[in-house]
């Protein structure tokens, strides 16, 4: 019996120190991190959220799957954090929705404009073009080059201002008769490849000019006509719902800062060939800041054919524009066919103009498209007061917990208050390390699900309490019936605690946004609560068992047993000795 005893005594010891260790453990880590607080979230430490919502193409639901949900989390992610965003969050919510959380302290207008852009990027030729409202003025254009061994070289032509923004390029003309004849002209060469090059070499339109006009080119002329770039609610629309296999109308800024409008023929090249873009300054020549591109196999081919084509022609028909989200950001010309598999995009570009177009050529091409839901900004000041009032409501509702305990159980606080804290550092110390690690952020609905853990912490230990009160109750004293009581406290804590969890499981799933917070905090602390019951408070109590205070049922102590109630001791009856064999005797 004794060394029954030394067992339980010493397993509860061990239990102890395992809880403790691993407490200083992950204390030592979260040092060592350098991430000593949790990440905050938006509503807590101040920035923008915008939500969102992929919406499909007609004829294209199916696209809207986990793989191409996760493609464009990832490029997201990466257009944020090439305009040097720090700590930014990218997140699938739910099965259509994406949330981005961006940082206090950054850009967050270009952000929200790059991220925003959702859009498909496109490399379309340029069919005609002039300055919106007015005749248009000859302006030199930025120009695409390569070299045969694939490294981009310089050709470029001088353009004055933003390299990023469209170029004003030669107009038809600035009548509506000529211009209709032009854009027609230049729509049925763009059809035909082979009429396109004998019309550019003979400087005269193409005999089909003459047929009757289409009903398609018919409207897309009639468009261009009446487009007027220079109004917003205009631009908000031009060209946004254009399908890649039909031309298009399309608005742009030139370096002068005047809207231009084009025509734009189908899509030549997509976004998805680029391989990569990076903003590279030329010390060789005097370009300056200049884009280049590497495409991939199939998209190589695709630019050296339309490049090969564009350069045949004559202005403006000798340009491509790149196209994002229905507005042209930049419309260089083509002297030459680029086959090499990279080209140059060069003019007089600013550093920050040249990042800007390296990064959307990049990460332009997303797989689905998207529609802005939500935009959310934080200010920090108004983050901060949150924070501050999510804390007294935790600081509360910890001290109510704490004078309940007091009041109806006395000594058994001396169990359940370190309980508290040593599950409040336990779950301090994980959202630290879970900052970094996975990008957890603790936002407002969060700290409520942390505040309402104290209240399932504190359930666990009464239940756990009251079975061993039932068993003094029954008369046996403190130490079995810590024993006998531990067995079915613990089945009912797992069933508790599994409702719990599971609630917080459904509720992480099914929900969108930062109700998330709450369901993920809900679940960390429900196992935590587990953890700290089984290798701190039962150990606890088991050790304390033996203290006279408690044994022997102090009135302060939380288990008097008059004050329970109890009956007399049970004692246990022993059978009656045999009767002794006189003859032994």
């Amino acid at each position: 019996m004794k060394r029954q005893r030394s067992a339980g005594n010493g397993n509860a010891w061990r239990s102890l120190a395992l809880i403790l260790i691993a407490i200083v453990a992950l204390t030592g880590g979260m040092f060592a991190s350098g991430h000593t607080t949790p990440r905050l979230g938006i509503d807590l430490a101040g920035g923008t959220s915008i939500t969102l919502r992929a919406v499909p193409e007609k004829g294209q639901e199916s696209a809207i799957n986990k793989t191409n949900m996760n493609t464009a989390v990832d490029i997201m992610n990466r257009r944020v954090n090439g305009l040097g965003v720090s700590e930014a969050e990218v997140q699938t919510q739910g099965e259509e929705n994406i949330i981005v959380n961006i940082p206090k302290g950054t850009n967050s207008k270009e952000a929200r404009d790059q991220v925003g852009t959702t859009a498909k990027l496109y490399f379309r030729p340029v069919i005609a073009t002039e300055v919106s409202g007015g005749a248009a003025t000859a302006t030199p254009s930025p120009s695409a080059s390569s070299s045969a061994s694939g490294k981009a070289t310089d050709k470029a032509t001088d353009k004055a201002g933003s390299s990023a923004s469209p170029s004003t390029s030669a107009s038809p003309s600035a009548s509506a008769s000529t211009q209709g004849r032009a854009v027609t002209d230049a729509l049925k060469a763009d059809s035909s490849p082979s009429a396109r090059s004998s019309a550019a070499a003979s400087g005269s339109p193409t005999p089909s000019a003459s047929a009757s006009v289409d009903p398609a080119t018919a409207k897309l002329q009639a468009q261009y006509a009446a487009l007027d770039c220079s109004k917003k609610s205009v631009r908000s629309t031009a060209g946004k719902n254009a399908k890649a296999t039909e031309p298009t109308v399309a608005c742009g800024q030139n370096s002068g800062g005047q809207w231009q409008k084009y025509v734009l023929g189908a899509a030549a090249v997509d976004g998805t060939d680029v391989k990569k873009a990076q903003a590279v300054f030329n010390t060789t020549t005097a370009a300056g800041w200049t884009v280049t591109m590497e495409f991939t196999n199939k998209g190589s081919k695709k630019f050296g054919d339309i490049t090969g084509e564009l350069a045949k022609n004559q202005q403006p028909q000798n340009q491509f524009a790149i196209v994002l989200d229905g507005e042209v950001v930049s419309d260089p010309s083509v002297s030459q066919a680029l086959t090499g598999g990279s080209a140059e995009i060069s003019g007089s570009f600013g550093q920050q103009e040249a990042q800007s177009l390296a990064n959307m050529l990049s990460y332009g091409a997303l797989p689905l498209t998207f529609k802005e839901d939500s935009v959310t900004t934080v200010t920090a000041a108004l983050g901060g007061e949150q924070l501050h009032a999510g804390l007294i409501a935790g600081a509360i509702g910890l001290a109510l917990v704490v004078i309940y305990l007091l009041i109806f159980y006395r000594g058994l606080s001396v169990i359940a208050i370190p309980s508290l804290l040593v599950s409040a550092a336990l779950t301090y110390v994980i959202m630290a390390l879970l900052g970094p690690a996975i990008g957890f952020a603790l936002n407002l609905p969060a700290v409520c699900g942390a505040i309402v853990a104290i209240g399932i912490t504190a359930d666990s230990f009464i239940v756990f309490f009251e079975r061993i009160r039932d068993e003094i109750r029954e008369g046996r004293s403190l130490r079995p019936a810590v024993e006998r009581a531990w067995p079915r406290a613990r089945r009912t804590i797992l069933v508790s605690d599994f409702v719990s969890f599971l609630a917080a499981a459904v509720l992480f799933i099914v929900t969108v946004g930062k109700v998330q917070g709450f369901a993920f905090t809900l679940g960390l602390t429900t196992v935590l609560d587990v953890v700290v019951v089984f290798l701190f408070t039962k150990p606890l109590m088991t050790i304390l068992a033996r203290k006279k205070f408690f044994a022997n049922g102090h009135k302060f102590s939380g288990l008097d047993p008059k004050a329970l109630g109890a009956k007399p001791p049970l004692r246990r009856t022993r059978r009656p000795a045999a009767p002794v064999d006189p003859k032994e005797a």
